[in-house]
C-alpha cells in the first residue's frame, strides 16, 4: 500500500493513505529501509498493524538493502 508523508520527526510522524486515512509510523517503522529522513509530501510504501492505523513498516521501492527498481 502506498501513502504520502503528512509529518516527520526523529520520533515518527504520520502519513495518509489514498482513501484520506491518517496513519502513525514510529521511527522503528523505518529500521531496515536504507532511509534516514523522509519528507512532506514524499510518497512511501507502507505496512500497516491488524487494526490499519498504523504502519509497521515504511519504504521506498528501490531503495535500501534488498531492494530493487522496477
Amino acid at each position: 500500500m502506498q501513502a504520502t508523508v503528512h509529518t516527520t520527526s526523529d520520533s515518527g510522524g504520520s502519513a495518509l493513505l489514498d482513501d484520506g486515512r491518517e496513519i502513525a509510523w514510529s521511527a522503528e517503522a523505518l529500521a531496515g529501509s536504507g532511509l534516514r529522513h523522509l519528507r512532506v509530501g514524499q510518497r512511501v510504501s507502507v505496512e500497516l498493524t491488524t487494526d490499519q492505523t498504523a504502519a509497521t513498516r515504511v519504504w521506498i521501492v528501490g531503495i535500501g538493502a534488498g531492494q530493487r527498481i522496477r
